[in-house]
């Protein structure tokens, strides 16, 4: 286990969590994943910008980025958005 980038990838989604808390929504961060999910799921993973630094990205359960990790206010209000069209 990389437990540097574990531990990076926790404190965004915390972030995320909180931000979520502003919207409305209640979230949950899970460590550990179940064999099978009946809910949506946003992770958090490592990638590069343009100059090749290390940044982290909110990523939907499908594979798809949802936003940069230094926003998790805008983050949420995607999600929320995405949510509320249902």
């Amino acid at each position: 286990m990389d437990r540097p980038r574990d531990h990076a990838r926790t404190y965004h989604l915390h972030r995320l969590a909180a931000a979520l808390d502003t919207q409305g929504l209640q979230s949950t961060v899970k460590t550990t994943y179940p064999a099978a999910m009946l809910a949506e799921s946003i992770d958090c993973t490592p990638g590069t910008d343009d100059s090749g630094r290390l940044r982290w990205y909110y990523r939907w359960s499908w594979g798809e980025l949802l936003s940069d990790a230094e926003d998790p206010s805008a983050a949420a209000a995607k999600i929320a958005e995405v949510l509320s069209a249902g």
